[in-house]
């Protein structure tokens, strides 16, 4: 770490940025962070109003293409099927989510060992054990010990929300084809937890939340972090990483809200800007110690990209089940598909996920089913299909592909001339067999429920939440960018913490994984300042820790 300097800034103030501010501030660190948007006040969110689905639609949309707020920056999607979404704000694309929270599984940090594909991770489910408890604390998850398919954990805070008429029916079905199945962990509190209000199943999610049920870290983190002394600063849009004659960071150099230049100094810089926003800033702070973008030695900085490609199959059932109430995709996982099998064509695995039914416009207008057509036969068709719904969402593992990749767009600018990251993005061969395997066995499970009829969809545009890989966690300077606990291998005093260092994606939700690497992030500063701190103290006395002597004379 930087001697000149403890101060610690902080890249955007969401789910991984939110807990390492806390946590390092809980240790009595100066620490500042910036971030783009602003709060957003629950209290009046837009399902508070009645036209809340058109907003949902457009103005509160997921993308910040058809959102365009001025807090957004635009992203170039010209080249993936795969459309990313994200959200600018304290909390960040916690604002738009649908909470669900799953661990990653420990075989997800093994790929390379097990299934000799991707690579294996420099750290294993075990070192972030702690840190997932720790996390599952602050967010308030509701769920439900002793899955067979994971490894043991303690009680969550909360038991799980209810299953509801169609999940009932789901899991039946599961049970009779003999395919695992689990109720979902979920960031939404199914009781009062520390001054939230109890989940109402009123069910779009990523609207927001007035009763403060469903998580975001702005009501989770950011109050415990503040309180710790950690300083926020909103409407800061970052455009450089500074570095000195060294090649180390110095701090960073933002936009303030009314487009003045500022910066703040540091001895420790943290990108927690999401996978696309982290390598973005590093490419535009390319230097002469750092020509191809900061930290950009191995040549991997910006690929690797990896989403969960996710496929859908939906389904009508014969009688009204209200399975629009609830967690709109909080109900159950079957995770029976998630390992590599012989039997299979594809290596890795997906899981099912059991979503609810849309609301009245959304569903009219052709949501997860098909549009009703317009004329005498719409409201006929209305009746006989909604709240008799049900999707499962098939997510895929998506492998590390160099070719996947996010560069900086040549013309495309954000509104203070900076230039936009674009996608370039394809579905691998083996993912798209993976959606096939899944469409089939998402039917399968459809029929042995009982539903009158189903509807595929191989590929959802609109589900490029996970941005991973851009920053690959490893060992070896020349094959990754950043080292186990999450530093810049060439610039050893700036971490990331976002999904950017994932090495490989697993199948399932990351947020919690995230979370819990910047919280092991932020305990290995604390240990390293401490161990400085205490080696100065012991000079100063006049004498050496043993520790330190270790090798000496050889």
């Amino acid at each position: 770490m930087n001697d000149a300097s403890d101060d610690i800034v902080i890249v955007g103030a969401g789910a991984s940025g939110a807990a390492c501010a806390w946590r390092l501030a809980a240790a009595g660190m100066k620490v500042t962070c910036l971030e783009q948007g602003y709060w957003r006040d629950h209290a009046d969110t837009a399902t508070t109003k009645d036209d809340w689905e058109i907003t949902r639609t457009f103005d509160d949309a997921w993308s910040p293409n058809l959102r365009r707020l001025p807090e957004d920056y635009p992203v170039n999607d010209t080249d993936t099927p795969i459309k990313p979404v994200m959200f600018n704000g304290v909390g960040g694309s916690t604002i738009k989510w649908g909470a669900q929270f799953p661990r990653f599984r420990p075989s997800d940090f093994r790929v390379k060992s097990l299934d000799g594909v991707a690579d294996d991770w420099p750290i294993d489910y075990f070192d972030l054990e702690r840190y997932y408890d720790i996390n599952d604390e602050i967010m308030g998850t509701s769920g439900l010990a002793g899955d067979p398919g994971n490894p043991p954990r303690k009680a969550r805070p909360m038991p799980p929300l209810p299953l509801g008429p169609g999940g009932e029916r789901m899991a039946k079905a599961f049970d009779r084809l003999g395919w695992h199945w689990w109720v979902s962990d979920v960031a939404i509190t199914s009781r009062t937890y520390r001054g939230r209000g109890a989940c109402n199943h009123c069910g779009p999610c990523d609207m927001g939340c007035p009763r403060l049920s469903r998580a975001s870290a702005d009501i989770t983190y950011w109050p415990l972090a503040l309180a710790a002394g950690a300083r926020l600063i909103t409407g800061a849009r970052a455009f450089e990483i500074a570095t000195g004659s060294d090649g180390r960071a110095t701090g960073v150099s933002y936009y303030d809200a009314k487009g003045a230049t500022r910066h703040v100094a540091a001895g420790t810089v943290i990108l927690a800007a999401n996978g696309a926003g982290s390598p973005r800033l590093m490419m535009l702070s390319a230097s002469g110690r750092h020509p191809e973008g900061l930290g950009n030695r191995s040549g991997l900085l910006g690929k690797r990209l990896m989403h969960h490609p996710t496929g859908m199959v939906s389904a009508v059932f014969p009688e009204p089940m209200d399975n629009f109430r609830g967690a709109f995709a909080c109900t159950l996982l079957c995770q029976h598909f998630y390992e590599t099998r012989p039997e299979h064509d594809f290596v890795r695995g997906y899981q099912m996920q059991l979503v609810r039914s849309e609301a009245p416009l959304t569903f009219a207008l052709g949501g997860h089913q098909p549009r009703l057509p317009w004329g005498r036969e719409h409201h006929k068709g209305f009746v006989a299909g909604f709240g008799r719904t049900a999707s499962l969402t098939v997510t895929t593992e998506d492998l590390p592909e160099e070719s996947n990749r996010i560069t900086l767009d040549p013309d495309l600018k954000d509104a203070f001339g900076m230039p936009a990251p674009k996608f370039h993005y394809r579905i691998s061969e083996n993912t798209a067999k993976m959606i096939e395997h899944g469409i089939e066995s998402a039917t399968r499970a459809f029929t042995e429920a009982g539903a009158v009829s189903t509807y595929p969809q191989r590929m959802l545009a609109y589900t490029g939440f996970h941005m991973l890989g851009t920053a690959k966690m490893g060992k070896d300077p020349a094959t990754s960018v950043v080292d186990a606990d999450c530093r810049v291998h060439d610039c050893d005093n700036l971490l990331i913490v976002d999904g950017s260092v994932f090495v490989t994606a697993a199948a399932l939700n990351p947020t919690p994984t995230v979370q819990a690497i910047a919280l092991r992030a932020a305990d290995r500063i604390i240990a390293t300042r401490r161990d400085r701190a205490g080696a100065a103290a012991a000079t100063r006395a006049g004498w050496t820790p043993a520790s330190s002597m270790e090798g000496a004379g050889r």
